[in-house]
């Protein structure tokens, strides 16, 4: 076992499936995978729960209320391995398929053929798109509460978005700030009423709807921000004292499926396109969780996502005799 509980994969071991991924998809199809017999490595290049393990609570998974993004990432590792899974902890840098139909798989410390893969990779904060944005990443904008929300303890944060994900990251950060202000830019919050109304109940939320950031400068750090109103089209400057506020970027994901550009279809939003048993186009890769074009983006979807897709390899590995 390595520091993080994964396994060390052994050179000679043969897999009957390897998963790209250890977050809710990866581990769910680990676990069903391992029930039924297959060899599976799980391929994981940072810590088990993927975009999960940076939420501060999860209050929305059946049967087990309040519980940290990164606890239920280390039970969904601990649960698969104990049915028989192993996991690398390795870099995925390339995905090619061999002439005999296989799948090779190159990591940053080796390569591992396979006869069926699932790609879990998830999805990435999408950028909030204003001028100064990259200039000031780490400087005071910021996409994860729970990463870096401590630094603007007793401050003014400002949180962009409207959706699940920024109602999320306002409430955490109220618990930290001075003040948070939602900015949203349409008249409305596109999260579930239940979740708008606990940002509403919160004293020091506030909203500013129909606005958008456009700008943001600064010397070192940031003291202004540009803020356009979305009805009229009016801009106007705001500037504070340096140091004194962060801005939180909270407007999505964009998929990580870059990997298996080349054997897949992907849709406008760059998700990969499959059937309900979440094949592709490519006979004995399929895909899984966030990274799929999809309307629903949560733990407990991106969970039966990884367990269809392992349960469909299965089918795919036992019908040609592709089995260990």
């Amino acid at each position: 076992m390595n520091m993080n509980g994964g396994k060390t994969m052994s050179q000679s071991t043969t897999y009957d499936l390897a998963i790209i991924g250890g977050g809710p998809a990866g581990y769910a199809g680990a676990l069903y995978a391992a029930r039924a017999s297959l060899k599976t490595l799980v391929l994981e290049q940072g810590m088990p729960g993927g975009q999960i393990a940076t939420s501060d609570e999860i209050d929305n998974y059946p049967g087990i209320p309040l519980i940290s993004g990164a606890e239920i990432g280390m039970k969904m590792q601990e649960h698969a391995e104990h049915a028989g899974a192993t996991t690398e902890y390795a870099m995925v840098t390339k995905l090619e398929r061999t002439e005999n139909g296989r799948f090779l798989i190159h990591t940053d410390t080796n390569s591992i053929e396979v006869p069926a893969v699932v790609v879990a990779t998830g999805a990435s904060p999408r950028p909030g798109g204003f001028v100064g944005e990259d200039t000031y990443r780490g400087r005071g904008v910021s996409y994860c509460a729970t990463c870096d929300g401590m630094f603007y303890r007793g401050k003014d944060i400002f949180v962009i978005g409207g959706g699940n994900t920024a109602c999320e990251e306002a409430l955490y950060l109220a618990r930290i700030a001075k003040s948070v202000t939602m900015v949203v830019r349409r008249d409305v919050f596109r999260a579930p009423r239940g979740m708008v109304q606990r940002v509403l109940a919160q004293d020091n939320i506030k909203v500013r709807y129909q606005t958008s950031i456009v700008e943001v400068g600064g010397a070192g750090l940031l003291n202004s921000i540009t803020f356009k109103n979305n009805a009229s089209g009016e801009l106007s400057v705001e500037n504070f004292d340096e140091g004194s506020f962060g801005i939180f970027v909270a407007t999505g994901y964009i998929p990580r499926a870059d990997l298996v550009a080349d054997f897949v279809e992907r849709a406008a939003d760059g998700g990969v396109i499959t059937d309900e048993l979440m094949n592709t186009q490519t006979p004995g890769l399929y895909c899984a969780g966030d990274m799929r074009t999809k309307s629903l983006r949560q733990v407990i979807t991106a969970a039966a996502d990884g367990a269809q897709a392992a349960t469909t390899a299965y089918h795919y590995l036992e019908e040609h005799g592709l089995l260990n």
